[in-house]
Parts: C-alpha cells; sequence; structure tokens
C-alpha cells in the first residue's frame, strides 16, 4: 500500500486500533514531527487525547542520516554498539552529537508543550505514534523511557516498517500495530506520495486542536 499522505495512514491506523475507542485510560502519543499528523487521526478516531513525546536519533559524522543511536524525552540514550564499534565512532564524537541532539529535542519539547502539563501516564495504556519505523533505533530509546512512566500498557503503532524491525520490536511491546510490512525496504518516504517535511507550526497546531476537541468533549459529558 502507498499512502496518499500521514492523514490517510493515521486513519488506516486507527482502524486496526478500533478496539482502544472510546476508553478513558487511552493516551496516543505522537513522535513529532512526522508522526504527528498521522497521532492526530489515531486520536481523533479513538475519541482519545493527544500528546507528543520527543525522539532524536543520533547520526553518524558525516553520515547523519544513519542512525547510531537515539535519545528520548526522560534522558534515555540508547547506542547501537554493533555500529558505535563497526565505524569507529569516538567517545567525543558519540558526547558532540548526544549534546547537539539534546539541546534540539530540548527545543523540541518547549516549543510544542508550552504551558500544557507534563506527560502523565502512569496507569494508562499508551499508543505511542510514528509516521513509520525503519530501524527501531528511535523506537528502543522511547520505549525504555515510557516504560519508566509506568503504563499500564505500551502500544506502538506505525503506518509501515520493515518485517525484521517488526519481528524484533514486537516482544518488546504490549502490542505492535503495523499496517504494512514491505520487502524489500528502502526508506519510509517510498511508501508515501506526499511525504513533505512536518512544520513545527504544524505540530503547534494539531496540538491545539485535539486541546480543543478534548476540551469540548469534557464540556459536553459534563
Amino acid at each position: 500500500m502507498i499512502f496518499t499522505n500521514r492523514q490517510e495512514a493515521g486513519r488506516v491506523l486507527a482502524e486496526r486500533l478500533e478496539k482502544y475507542a472510546s476508553r478513558a485510560d487511552v493516551t496516543v502519543l505522537g513522535v513529532p514531527r512526522g508522526g504527528v499528523p498521522v497521532a492526530f487521526e489515531v486520536a481523533s478516531a479513538l475519541r482519545a487525547p493527544l500528546d507528543i513525546f520527543v525522539l532524536r536519533k543520533l547520526g553518524v559524522p558525516g553520515h547523519e542520516e544513519l542512525a547510531f543511536g537515539a535519545i528520548s524525552s526522560g534522558g534515555v540514550r540508547i547506542l547501537n554498539t554493533d555500529i558505535v564499534n563497526k565505524l569507529g565512532i569516538s567517545e567525543a564524537e558519540i558526547t558532540a552529537a548526544t549534546k547537539q541532539e539534546t539541546k534540539e529535542l530540548e527545543r523540541r519539547e518547549l516549543l510544542y508543550r508550552g504551558n500544557r502539563p507534563s506527560l502523565n501516564v502512569q496507569g494508562r495504556t499508551v499508543i505511542l505514534v510514528d509516521d513509520g519505523v525503519a530501524t527501531g533505533a528511535s523506537l528502543r530509546a522511547a520505549i525504555q523511557a515510557i516504560r519508566k512512566l509506568r503504563p499500564a500498557s505500551l502500544v506502538v503503532a506505525t503506518p509501515v516498517a520493515p518485517r525484521a524491525t517488526y519481528n524484533q520490536l514486537r516482544h518488546e511491546l504490549d502490542e505492535l500495530v503495523c499496517a504494512e510490512l514491505p520487502d524489500p525496504f528502502y526508506g519510509v518516504g517510498q511508501f508515501y506520495e506526499d511525504f513533505s517535511q512536518v512544520g513545527d507550526e504544524e505540530v503547534i497546531a494539531l496540538l491545539e486542536r485535539a486541546q480543543r476537541r478534548e476540551a469540548g468533549a469534557k464540556s459536553h459529558s459534563a
């Protein structure tokens, strides 16, 4: 399947997550930036609150598109020791990349969260949504960090992932929902007609729309 855009991908995912609809214990988390439009559609369809969970990959110096690790909200860092050792990435390079990406992670946290309260998912069912998964390095950082927040269960939902990554990750989660498991897999973008970059403004606007929807739902049920 080729998705028209992230909105369509979110609606497709929501159909596979229908059992979580209208449950008072569910929180949907979008990974900024690209995962937020997908998560918005999921949260809207499930009538669940939407929040964010920030991830940043650590790129190999000179080949930043290749991740040797990842950091996440909550101060978790995961390193792929195979890549680090194979490419001879030094401790100084690891520290420099971590420092740079931590700065961007904190910028995004501050910008997107604004006056929203800190993330609290203790005892809740968390559905973490991204627009696609490649190696799963970033997700591993997210899984460790979210587990520290003591949710009742952790579900990851993504429109597309390689089957090998899916098989590795599904044992680390209560549930892994993936609409497409293509082979061969070259990159997430090949499965979208429109995979244009999502800006900060769009992320903020979607979070505000979700907040208004949630407030409206609460006042309606009161």
